[in-house]
């Protein structure tokens, strides 16, 4: 089916993973952090916030460069993880992962922030006047009303991992069947003598797969209940 080969399929598969694991894992922080950026007020938000979106701007190759000084074996986070949990980060999928996170990171906040934004401050007051406490009013009301846009942010967040390539490739490079994502591997079939033939069907692949997690995000970022300004 569409003409891929073993080793092509196993780069498919570990997109899909990488994208699933990196999603997954920041959604719980990418809500706290929108939640944080929509409602709160503190010194050094707007900082904050800038900090949050850098990924968005730098280059891929930067950001991949400091996630290899910061979690590569001998890194500032990345030596302690090993010694203490055994966890490695650099050349491992596991890297790929993290890389196609904090990249997409960005991307989710953005979304989730939008969609707390959008709620009614209402229906958060009357709740609290019924007597519920900070912590009921988000889990019952916040995080039922942003859901469509929690949603959205996680398929746009996958869909932005399962294209990453420029940190993935400074951060865990390409190894076949352990980091060759699908990016990577179209990447490294350009680079063969006439494999130009063999990049079609993964790039129809790879293109199909984000738009329709594009068209996804935006259908539930358009059903999003807007708050009532007038």
């Amino acid at each position: 089916m569409l003409g891929l080969n073993e080793a092509e399929w196993a780069a498919v598969g570990l997109s899909l993973r990488v994208a699933a694991v990196a999603t997954a894992c920041s959604l719980p922080l990418a809500i706290a952090v929108a939640a944080l950026l929509a409602r709160g007020r503190f010194p050094g938000r707007s900082l904050f916030d800038a900090l949050i979106h850098l990924p968005l701007v730098m280059p891929p190759v930067v950001t991949g460069y400091l996630l290899l000084l910061l979690f590569g074996r001998r890194g500032l986070i990345g030596e302690w993880l090993y010694e203490q949990f055994g966890l490695v980060f650099a050349f491992r999928w596991t890297g790929a992962a993290l890389a196609a996170a904090v990249m997409a990171f960005p991307l989710m906040v953005r979304a989730i922030r939008l969609s707390f934004e959008n709620e009614d401050a209402r229906l958060r007051a009357a709740a609290a006047t019924l007597g519920a406490p900070p912590w009921a009013v988000f889990v019952r009301v916040s995080l039922p009303l942003a859901w469509p846009g929690i949603v959205a942010g996680g398929v746009l967040a996958f869909a932005k991992a399962l294209g990453e390539f420029g940190a993935t490739i400074t951060f865990v490079s390409s190894i076949p069947g352990e980091t060759q994502t699908l990016a990577l591997s179209i990447y490294n079939q350009m680079q063969v003598p006439g494999g130009e033939q063999r990049l079609w069907p993964m790039v129809l692949l790879a293109a199909t797969l984000s738009l329709l997690a594009l068209l996804l995000s935006e259908w539930l970022v358009r059903r999003q209940p807007r708050r009532d300004t007038g």
